[in-house]
């Protein structure tokens, strides 16, 4: 019969025929994709136009022309990272060994990044820097935002935050409101099944596109692409992140990330992920999956499987790895939920990974009048304002960036590196 792993050979038949579907020219599935690509103006006006949107100068420009407040913020950040006021790398390792960090060397092939969810409100980037530059801190060198793209769109937030992340050197996702949880035309949720988010366990899974929503989320993230430059979104549904393989493979310079809501959380699942990424990137190799969340249920061993398949498939450069170190303390996980000392065993060999912050040390949550929760994502600002959250969410979110904080210096303590905002914390 021969050695066994051989009957895992896949046809090359099989392929073909993958190909001349792909490619059938009264594919509805695919002539759907290309009619949105072309209402967008076609593959190169789409990109042409996300690269001038994304312009610092001209994300300034519109701001200014909208005589919004958060243009003097954005100059202060500007001035506060021109002479320096956030700590250097040399400087915190000091900070945190004292003299033995000079004598010590640090393989930054491994190093971490730093990640914070959700930043949802622009002015929590200029408290939190602040706070950063007060206590000598770091900023964190990845940001993820699940907030309302029409509400962020009309107070400027997506502006300034646009503006904010290539000012500091930090890269971010945002999340697009084509998703189960949000109103339809009808004002009903898109998934009908779901009564909101008290229901949404209905969601998780990936089922946040149903029917002609998944072409309903490529048009909007082609929107938000070419009128904004946002390049980054969140990805919770396989049919979306099958779009997405599409959209880049056509030459769209779309880049997406895995939420941890899609539920990858064994090593097959990853397989499956990472094989169809494999079979549909560009002929320079390259995927528009640029970060893959895994379950929260994932242990090392599966972390580290991951990082094999990926490493098989030319990807460890590419696609990062973002785990939740800490999650939300209410509404998503029992707590404690802390997964710092398995970060710490994995950051010496397992490249290219993140560590996500979605909630404070559970030690610290426990004693807040309000800790942070999953479901504070869904209310409107307006819904905010009104109840008085706003400080309550802001102290959560200062939290959270104390928590990426104590991962940093567990990771110094180590010996181990990490990615904070690269055009603030000078090495």
């Amino acid at each position: 019969m021969g050695k066994i792993e051989e009957r895992l050979r896949v046809n090359e038949e099989s392929v073909r025929e993958v190909n001349e579907f792909l490619l059938r020219k009264n594919n509805p599935l695919t002539n759907s994709l290309f009619k949105i690509v072309e209402k967008h103006g076609g593959v190169d006006e789409i990109n042409r136009k996300a690269k001038e949107s994304r312009k610092l100068e001209n994300l300034i420009g519109r701001l200014e022309k909208r005589k919004s407040p958060f243009v003097k913020d954005l100059e202060w950040l500007i001035e506060q990272r021109d002479k320096n006021s956030f700590i250097s790398i040399s400087d915190y390792r000091r900070k945190i060994l004292g003299e033995k960090a000079d004598s010590m060397k640090f393989d930054e092939s491994f190093a971490v990044t730093l990640e914070i969810s959700a930043f949802n409100f622009f002015p929590w980037l200029i408290e939190e820097a602040k706070h950063a530059i007060k206590q000598q801190d770091l900023m964190p060198g990845r940001y993820i935002r699940v907030r309302n793209m029409k509400e962020q769109v009309e107070d400027d937030d997506l502006l300034a935050t646009m503006a904010a992340m290539q000012i500091i050197g930090a890269s971010f996702v945002e999340t697009l409101d084509t998703k189960g949880t949000m109103p339809g035309p009808n004002g009903k949720p898109i998934n009908v099944h779901l009564g909101g988010p008290e229901t949404i366990t209905g969601y998780f899974g990936g089922v946040g596109a149903p029917n002609e929503y998944a072409l309903k989320w490529v048009d909007e993230l082609l929107y938000y692409y070419t009128e904004y430059g946002v390049q980054q979104v969140l990805n919770t549904n396989s049919g979306t992140v099958l779009l997405g393989y599409l959209l880049h493979k056509l030459g769209v310079d779309i880049e997406f990330k895995i939420s941890v809501f899609l539920g990858n959380d064994n090593p097959y699942s990853i397989l499956w992920t990472l094989l169809t990424a494999k079979l549909l990137s560009r002929k320079d190799g390259t995927t528009p999956l640029i970060g893959f969340n895994l379950s929260n249920s994932v242990n090392n061993e599966t972390i580290e499987l991951s990082a094999y398949v990926r490493k098989a498939f030319d990807f460890e450069d590419i696609v990062r790895i973002e785990h939740h170190i800490t999650e939300a303390y209410k509404s998503i996980v029992r707590q404690p939920y802390d997964r710092l000392n398995e970060l710490v065993e994995l950051a010496d060999h397992v490249k290219n990974i993140s560590a996500k912050h979605e909630g404070g040390d559970p030690e610290i949550e426990k004693t807040r009048d309000h800790p942070s929760d999953i479901l504070d994502y869904f209310i409107p600002k307006k819904e905010i304002l009104e109840k008085g959250l706003m400080p309550k969410l802001l102290r959560n979110f200062l939290d959270k960036h104390d928590a990426v904080n104590r991962t940093a210096k567990a990771l110094t303590k180590q010996g181990l590196t990490f990615i904070a905002a690269q055009k603030l914390h000078k090495k």
